[in-house]
């Protein structure tokens, strides 16, 4: 029987822990909170969408990069596995719309308590308030971790599972890459992803707390459509978030960096440490709101000339209520030129198609993404060339193992990224 040490108690930590802990090994895992899982507690809105129900095709679709460093991962321990794995431990789960799948409670708190409960039943040693700040080494081989208050610990194992750079108040402020490259691990270029945008336009401040179901979002970079879906969306005072914004940033993100490569090469200024996009380098993007998506340019035509038909003597801002929420019809207005109270039967075939041209593709600029602050994940992290994908374990440090957020993985909202953290976290904990 070996000793392991797990580093960071979330959700690929406590995983491993338990399975590392099942396989017959003495487990201790150190958290540095005062309790287990506190970035768990806050996703889904507190509700912890802690897998998506959809076949395994689109599983691997669903990861924005090093999808195919997942395969031993997704095959060993599947959604369906995950699912599994907390009806057995007392949390019940149901699938909703979009194939997301959250605890029958809505309650994340009984994901996090189904962990520790897991966790205790499997004679796990349990630490809080304890934080590791170095790994140890016998050679090249990992021997244990020292705590911040000096201790040392030995052990013949070692699972880093840190989380990555997102949400630093929960206690993800990058310890793990600074343990992988003390140990000589590359760690790539980290950036917030999952995180809103912020627009130009001065008008989406009028549009705050206005939520838009059933859109459909477009995003161009010179001209190139480099994302498009369907959704909800939600204004706020910088710009715009919500599921349809947060998986369009893992695109933009991936576009952007592109772009910042291609400048690095040109010698330009790079963009700053801090995650920050450079507007020196980064090109501003188009992005365009489809608000009637359910119907063709000519549909919407039809519909207008009906709306417009039955109200030929009313003014142009009588009949908006009909077609839009009435925080969006001043905007609507502004943006039309057509004045407010000019009548349905003065308005010109022109200005009427333009109108619906604008219904169709609802025009706003992107100028950066959120940071870390408010990103829900981290793009970026330890290479995933330096770590065997059957095992989890490094290529150059025998017995350090890496799982979760703190790998250069990541993927689209839906629960994807806790079905990487529970894969990794599996297969570390099986390995060892």
């Amino acid at each position: 029987m070996s000793k392991v040490l797990v580093i960071g108690g979330g959700a690929a930590g406590m995983v491993a822990a338990i399975f590392a802990a099942r396989n017959g090994h003495e487990v201790h895992i150190f958290e540095k909170n005062e309790k287990f899982g506190k970035k768990i507690y806050i996703t889904g809105k507190g509700r912890c969408n802690l897998t998506n129900n959809c076949e395994m095709e689109e599983l691997f679709q669903s990861v924005m990069r090093n999808e195919k460093f997942l395969y031993s991962a997704f095959y060993s321990f599947s959604n369906q596995d995950v699912m599994e794995f907390f009806a057995q431990g007392g949390c019940a789960v149901k699938t909703e719309r979009g194939n997301r799948v959250f605890p029958i409670s809505d309650h994340a708190s009984d994901v996090i308590a189904c962990l520790v409960r897991g966790m205790k039943e499997a004679g796990v040693r349990l630490h809080l308030n304890s934080e590791a700040v170095q790994l140890r080494f016998d050679g090249t081989t990992v021997a244990g971790i020292r705590l911040k208050d000096g201790t040392i610990i030995s052990g013949d194992r070692v699972i880093v599972s840190t989380g990555g750079m997102s949400y630093p108040s929960t206690g993800s402020t990058g310890d793990g890459y600074r343990f992988a490259e003390f140990a000589d691990h590359h760690v790539t270029r980290l950036l917030p992803s999952l995180v809103p945008f912020e627009i130009q336009e001065s008008y989406v401040k009028e549009l705050q707390g206005l939520s838009l179901r059933n859109v459909e979002v477009t995003i161009y970079q010179e001209r190139k459509k480099i994302y498009q879906n369907f959704g909800e969306m939600l204004f706020t005072h910088f710009g715009v978030s919500g599921p349809l914004i947060l998986t369009g940033s893992s695109y933009v993100g991936e576009a952007w960096e592109q772009v910042r490569r291609k400048a690095a090469k040109k010698r330009l200024k790079d963009a700053d440490s801090n995650g920050k996009m450079d507007e020196l380098t980064f090109p501003h993007m188009s992005m365009e709101v489809d608000l009637k998506p359910a119907l063709t340019w000519e549909q919407l035509e039809q519909r207008i000339l009906r709306e417009f038909d039955h109200a030929k003597n009313k003014q142009f801002k009588n009949i908006l209520p009909q077609l839009f929420p009435s925080k969006l019809i001043p905007v609507m207005i502004a943006l039309s030129k057509i004045p407010a109270e000019k009548k349905i039967n003065e308005i010109t075939r022109e200005e009427r198609r333009a109108f619906i041209q604008m219904i169709k593709h609802f025009p706003m600029t992107i100028t950066g993404l959120r940071g870390f602050q408010e990103a829900i994940i981290t793009k970026g992290g330890v290479s995933v060339k330096e770590i065997n994908p059957s095992t989890m374990e490094s290529k150059l440090c025998p017995n350090l193992y890496f799982a979760g957020e703190v790998l250069d993985l990541d993927a689209v909202t839906g629960g994807f990224n806790l079905q990487i953290a529970w894969s990794t976290g599996y297969l570390a904990g099986v390995s060892v």
